[in-house]
């Protein structure tokens, strides 16, 4: 009797199983981001303060308005018409508040805590204005604003800083190795023309009678006060240009033999001094030593032609000099005692070298004429028909050309200050130019150059001055 046989036939499968590589970062932003990035924001909700954005906009130089990514100036790099959404834009935000210390080096003693570094959460922040924050917005952190501040103003005083700078911040990188966080170099705004549309802002919406955050905010009246405290200091101090060699100052009188300073001489016994050291008044010989007044406080008189009748020693300041010149009055004519060319400091009007270059603000270049005639004028001639089409301008020159002194018969005008100046009249069907003057106004007979102008420039003036940017000007 045979058993029953049972054949088992085991099969060998081999299945090769292979781990995922880890890895935190992942090409995507993913589940894993967006859980970081809401926790990361709660902790902005939680203990992060309010930011009030002014976002900007772009510029507006009154011709053509700008958006936010393009450059006004392109010779400064500068946006200074700058304008601002009017709405107002909530984030949040988390500094280190930093105490007030003075930096005592070696160049003297500096504050910086008008910089503050702050971080932001990004993605709320792009939701929040619609674009990533830039260097130009302007941020208000309402709880730095100063309740107590000794001003006669009933409103709070409001911080308000410019972005200057702004970087994904080091601190804010998850470890899936994603930005979360933006760092802003934050600086205290100033009075000037870049934050116009803010500082026009009412200071407070309950209280409109206090005027506009400018009126609340700006230092300007208390930095003039200051420079007008300085200059009257320096006026008093050193009330004009030049050396003061009145008769109160000497020098040192010489020896006319060897050149070498004069001394006393003593007799052996002592019993004699002969004094040879006696001073000379008014040594000084050089530049910018002479003043307006006579030697040793003479009387004298001024005006523009020399009086009659005069006697020996008379002094006379001629005005119609440049500089103005004294005169001594010796024998049968006059002679020249000296130049003034000491002068006030301030005195924009003072007839010297030095302040006819300095001050001369009111010697304009006329450029890049827009219509030019010639017409033949008589003494006393009012009005000047031309042959121009008729146009608008801003300035008129008239110069008569046959006389040869410099500028004595060049005459301008500023169309805006004289009404009714420049009109027009009819020549058969076409409209020309009609140039209505003062009847003193032409003082010669001959033939005028009539140039139309709508910009000049002055003829002098601060090389800080001609380096400005066409609009501070």
């Amino acid at each position: 009797m045979f058993s029953d046989i049972v054949f088992i036939v085991t099969a060998v499968v081999t299945i090769n199983m292979y781990m995922p590589r880890l890895s935190l970062y992942k090409p995507e932003r993913g589940k894993d981001f967006k859980f970081l990035d809401r926790q990361i924001n709660e902790m902005f909700t939680i203990g992060g303060t309010d930011l009030f954005v002014h976002k900007y906009i772009g510029t507006n130089d009154g011709t053509t308005a700008k958006d936010h990514t393009q450059i006004q100036d392109m010779l400064f790099l500068e946006n200074r018409d700058r304008k601002y959404d009017k709405d107002i834009y909530t984030l949040r935000g988390i500094y280190n508040v930093q105490d007030i210390d003075f930096d005592l080096s070696q160049f003297g003693l500096f504050l910086s805590n008008d910089t503050l570094f702050m971080t932001v959460h990004i993605t709320t922040s792009v939701e929040s204005i619609g674009r990533k924050l830039m260097p130009g917005d302007v941020i208000e952190i309402p709880h730095l604003k100063d309740e107590y501040a000794e001003n006669d103003f009933s409103v709070a005083l409001k911080r308000f800083y410019v972005i200057e700078d702004i970087n994904r911040a080091a601190e804010g990188f998850s470890p899936t190795w994603y930005p979360h966080l933006y760092r802003l170099k934050l600086k205290q705004i100033v009075d000037s023309q870049e934050y116009k549309d803010i500082l026009d802002l009412p200071a407070s919406e309950d209280y409109p009678e206090d005027g506009t955050l400018r009126d609340v905010l700006s230092t300007f009246e208390a930095e003039i006060n200051a420079n007008n405290a300085v200059v009257a200091e320096a006026a008093l101090n050193t009330p004009k240009s030049g050396y003061d060699v009145d008769e109160n100052y000497y020098t040192l009188a010489l020896d006319e033999t060897t050149g070498r300073a004069k001394v006393q001489e003593v007799a052996s016994d002592g019993s004699t001094i002969t004094d040879t050291a006696s001073p000379t008044a008014h040594g000084y010989k050089g530049l910018l030593i002479g003043d307006e007044f006579a030697p040793s406080g003479s009387n004298f008189s001024s005006g523009i032609s020399f009086p009659l009748n005069s006697v020996e020693g008379d002094y006379f300041l001629r005005t119609d000099f440049l500089p103005q010149r004294m005169f001594r009055y010796s024998g049968n004519r006059w002679l020249k005692a000296h130049d003034v060319k000491r002068a006030p400091m301030n005195n924009g009007t003072t007839q010297t070298l030095r302040g006819s270059f300095i001050n001369d603000v009111n010697t304009y270049l006329y450029n890049t004429p827009i219509a030019q005639d010639f017409v033949r004028l008589t003494v006393g001639q009012t009005v000047i028909n031309t042959e121009i089409a008729y146009t608008t301008a801003k300035y008129i020159q008239l110069e008569i050309t046959n006389d040869t002194r410099d500028g004595a018969r060049r005459i301008s005008y500023t169309v805006a200050d004289n009404s009714g100046m420049l009109t027009s009249y009819d020549d058969n069907g076409t409209a020309r130019v009609r140039i209505t003057l003062a009847a003193s106004a032409i003082k010669d007979d001959g033939l005028f150059s009539l140039t139309l102008h709508n910009e000049r420039t002055q003829q002098r003036q601060a090389l800080s001055q001609a380096l400005k940017p066409q609009a501070d000007n």
